[in-house]
């Protein structure tokens, strides 16, 4: 496997003790028991387990520290990233909806790595996979308002949605023109029924049809609690195949995914799903859109 320079586009570090949906009681959630997780996961570690795998710079995405605690957090990984040089941007949390949110969009901003929000916003029927109370938190106008901030900061919008929101999310990303999207974790696919990959075939295409939406390839364990080729592969072939390699980023998870993987086990078998790209697309996934996007 020839080397290429890679960026993680999304990996996570935490301390514990600032993560209430990690260190409070044991629910049922997407990714099944984290008890191995609860615990501090350092930069350090983090580049320790990249060492190996031609990773020279990555994106840190939030992490749901408690309400009202956003900038904590942010500060936080500024403050990580000001001592050891990693992580090279970081995508931050806000809620759009807040009638101050302008405010804290404009303290986020002055902070060297921010480059992007994610407020999460994925709703299905099974409440385990939830995030957002209902399924159209971004249609409202309030959230909207927030939304409409960001490109004046020069942030992009990480967007994480079900099949069943994609349509809803591409009007919105048609609203929004001049807002660059990531879609996070290519749509996040949970049904391989034949129904459930047409759903997701159809809201990818509608995605794709707008010129500012972008796919991050990360996440794709979550549903399978593995990271296979076989699961792999055929959902990066086919978003890569709607997109475009020059619209898609590989993306960690770390160190969620490390709960059934180990970190070059992962990166090892996301180059096997992407080997059948030539290589400027390869280096396209794995470097050029990342560097474009978070500007790294």
């Amino acid at each position: 496997m020839k080397p290429i320079p890679t960026i993680d586009g999304h990996h996570h570090i935490w301390r514990l003790k600032d993560l209430s949906w990690l260190s409070g009681p044991q629910v049922p959630r997407i990714f099944g028991p984290y008890q191995p997780i609860c615990r501090d996961y350092t930069i350090e570690e983090f580049r320790s387990e990249v060492a190996a795998c031609d990773v020279v710079r990555s994106v840190y995405v939030q992490t749901n520290w408690p309400a009202g605690q956003s900038l904590d957090e942010a500060r936080w990984v500024q403050s990580v990233a000001d001592a050891t040089g990693w992580p090279h941007a970081n995508v931050a949390h806000a809620d759009l909806a807040d009638p101050d949110v302008g405010t804290l969009l404009k303290q986020l901003k002055d902070l060297p790595a921010t480059r992007g929000i994610r407020q999460q916003l994925h709703w299905h029927d099974n409440p385990q996979y939830s995030f957002a109370l209902r399924p159209d938190v971004f249609n409202d106008s309030e959230w909207r308002r927030g939304l409409a901030m960001l490109s004046d900061h020069g942030l992009l919008f990480e967007l994480q949605v079900f099949a069943s929101q994609m349509a809803d999310g591409a009007r919105l990303a048609r609203c929004f023109p001049d807002t660059t999207f990531v879609l996070e974790h290519a749509g996040m696919l949970e049904d391989t029924s034949k129904d459930g990959w047409k759903r997701w075939r159809d809201g990818m295409a509608a995605l794709a049809d707008c010129s500012n939406v972008n796919v991050k390839l990360s996440g794709l364990g979550t549903f399978d609690h593995a990271y296979r080729l076989e699961t792999v592969a055929p959902i990066v072939r086919e978003t890569i195949a709607l997109f475009g390699a020059d619209r898609c980023l590989f993306g960690s998870n770390f160190p969620i995914e490390k709960l059934w993987t180990d970190y070059a086990s992962l990166y090892g078998t996301f180059r096997q799903a992407i080997e059948h790209l030539p290589e400027g697309g390869q280096h396209d996934v794995l470097y050029n859109t990342a560097a474009r996007l978070y500007r790294i």
